[in-house]
């Protein structure tokens, strides 16, 4: 076994399957898109290039030396289109790109080539309802509704509701600095989806929390789906991703590697990591 699936929900603990329905119009169109990180002073891996032209030694001039500029492909010519009322998982082992993928889709990295259409703003689940620890999670319920595009009156309206959601109780008029990783986790949640988007993607945003509550979360992730929305799942959690996700795209090394019916994708993932984990156990015995 590896860190690469999580086996730790007990089936009683997962939702059941999503329902599969006739999907609508396009939402996302993900064109031959490229995501290269540049580092600068890496020596090992990607391929390298000398600062030589006058421009990159005159702007280097007076700085210290950081060594050559290290081009490493994050993500390589990935293509797929996505509906409305799909509901699409996303998986890879660690580092091969899937939260790359998804923060570009979300407009958080620029693509280095190829492009990426969407019928509307994508919500990255986690960025944007940034919290601020030092204030309460009223305040944070206020300020994330404002810049979700809600007014003040709907803010208002909704601050009861979202802090039932999370269950915050009487931790809702403290700072956030006073909140356990978990009480956060699901106050982001809940703000995050105070209304309704038509592009949600969520990476590994169940990952904490009870039963309980990742029961409400699905429940919520399944409404926004209903409601003619697109839902990106990125998580390590196999079984997840079949009860959440009726589609899947494997990821590996920043290429597409499988996209199709998530059972499918599912099972072939899961027998190329128990490979994986197999060959490298029997290198350690030899």
């Amino acid at each position: 076994m590896t860190e690469d699936i999580d086996y730790e929900i007990d089936p009683e603990d997962l939702p059941d399957r999503v329902e599969r329905k006739p999907l609508g119009p396009p939402s996302v169109v993900v064109d031959d898109l490229h995501i290269t990180y540049r580092v600068f002073g890496a020596r090992r891996g990607g391929t390298t290039k000398e600062r030589s032209s006058l421009w990159d030694k005159a702007i280097s001039l007076g700085r210290p030396d950081t060594g050559p500029i290290t081009e490493v492909p994050a993500v390589r010519g990935v293509s797929f289109v996505a509906h409305h009322g799909e509901s699409i998982g996303i998986l890879g082992t660690n580092g091969s790109g899937k939260s790359t993928l998804l923060r570009a889709v979300a407009g958080l990295l620029p693509p280095t080539s190829g492009r990426v259409f969407t019928s509307a703003e994508p919500e990255l689940l986690g960025v944007n309802a940034a919290l601020l620890p030092r204030l309460t999670g009223e305040r944070n319920i206020t300020i994330g509704g404002l810049a979700l595009g809600l007014s003040n009156k709907e803010v208002r309206r909704n601050i009861p509701g979202v802090s039932e959601f999370a269950e915050l109780g009487d931790f809702l008029y403290l700072p956030m600095s006073s909140y356990s990783s978990g009480m956060a986790s699901r106050l982001r949640f809940a703000i995050s989806t105070i209304r309704t988007p038509e592009i949600l993607m969520i990476d590994e945003a169940l990952a904490t929390g009870d039963a309980s509550f990742r029961k409400k979360s699905t429940a919520r992730i399944e409404e926004i789906r209903a409601q003619a929305g697109t839902v990106f799942f990125v998580s390590h959690s196999l079984a997840s991703v079949r009860a959440m996700c009726t589609r899947a795209l494997w990821i590996d090394k920043g290429v597409l590697v499988a996209d199709g019916d998530v059972d499918v994708v599912a099972d072939a993932y899961h027998e190329y990591v128990e490979g994986r984990s197999d060959a490298s156990s029997g290198a350690k015995l030899n």
